[in-house]
């Protein structure tokens, strides 16, 4: 009697922890996806794409967003699913401590972080934390994320500015061909902006940019 007694108060000390753990967990999830995962260089690239064709509110920032979070489910599927395998079903089955299951959860995540950040930038967020220089397995997330995130903030830019280059092209045609006719008050983004949508829709230029941009994860 007294070890069930025993039990029974592990059992009510523990559901509380339990529960306060999950709720912590749900509120650090929106966190972890924008900071850990391909969210930032996708709606990035979105939000760049936008600006070149020179329409500054369509499509709403709601419906890039959209897009964005259903490329980063597309391109996190293999890590989601090793989380998954590692951490969230063992735990379910009760062979995992919380803390156990967390610290599986991480290393899946941690991996696709790591084959996207440069060396370089790890070295640069260990020097900012004075952190003396370890082996890449054992950097701590305090550094990979940020790391991971400047690496995220540079492809996006790069991309963008190669999405970039036709449009800017495009411009500089119109703005020409205006001078050249001597249509000195039309405003170039009035003619400009009609041929770069239909150029735009012409290549299927919303599936190229998604497909690019998820195929640029490796």
């Amino acid at each position: 009697m007294d070890a069930f007694a025993a039990l029974a108060t592990h059992d009510r000390g523990t559901l509380p922890l339990d529960v306060l753990a999950g709720l912590t967990l749900i509120a650090v999830v929106p966190f972890v996806l924008v900071m850990c995962s391909s969210f930032v260089r996708i709606v990035v690239v979105l939000s760049l794409v936008r600006s070149a064709i020179g329409t500054s509110a369509l499509p709403p920032n709601t419906l890039l967003t959209g897009i964005a979070l259903v490329l980063t489910l597309v391109v996190m599927a293999p890590t989601v699913r090793a989380i998954r395998a590692e951490a969230i079903e063992p735990y379910a089955r009760h062979a995992l401590t919380p803390a156990q299951a967390l610290d599986r959860a991480v290393v899946p995540l941690r991996r696709f972080m790591l084959r996207q950040t440069r060396a370089d930038d790890v070295a640069l967020f260990e020097r900012v934390a004075r952190r003396r220089p370890e082996p890449i397995a054992r950097v701590p997330l305090e550094v990979i994320v940020p790391a991971f995130v400047v690496g995220e903030l540079r492809s996006a830019f790069a991309i963008g500015f190669a999405l970039y280059l036709p449009f800017v092209a495009i411009d500089l045609a119109v703005a020409a061909m205006l001078m050249g006719l001597g249509m000195m008050m039309l405003s170039p983004p009035v003619v400009s902006l009609p041929v770069k949508l239909l150029l735009f829709v012409m290549v299927d230029g919303w599936a190229l940019v998604c497909a690019g941009v998820a195929a640029s994860f490796r």
